[in-house]
């Protein structure tokens, strides 16, 4: 099995996670004032299902689903919910001018675990 692109080691994910610091560390202490999620989990199960049913998705809706964009977003603070970041996962289909852009007619996939505790950082 040939190795997927943009793979990484431990030591360049520690970097990544690291340079991200400072900016976690703005948006729980000046503006969420408690720490924050920093990262979101997801069970094989639920991916490899996710991409099959996207993929169909996709057919129905008339494009060739050709990748995942992944997004950052955060939780809506109310009904006391801690209104954490959380990230969420978007079909896409290859763009008119050769870009990848978004099926955004698509369903995503959200509702993933939290890191636990929320704060804690790479490796967990």
């Amino acid at each position: 099995m040939s190795q997927p692109k943009g793979l990484i080691t431990p030591a360049e994910a520690q970097r990544l996670n690291d340079a991200y610091s400072s900016r976690h560390n703005l948006i729980s202490q000046d503006i969420t004032k408690r720490d924050d999620n920093r990262s979101s989990w997801v069970s094989l199960e639920d991916l490899k299902a996710f991409i099959e049913y996207a993929e169909n998705q996709a057919k129905d809706l008339g494009y060739e689903m050709n990748g995942i964009r992944i997004y950052s977003g955060a939780y809506p603070t109310d009904n006391g919910q801690a209104g954490y970041t959380t990230a969420f996962l978007v079909p896409t289909t290859k763009g008119q001018n050769g870009n990848n852009s978004d099926i955004s007619k698509a369903d995503c996939l959200d509702r993933m675990g939290n890191g636990f505790p929320p704060g804690a950082n790479y490796p967990q």
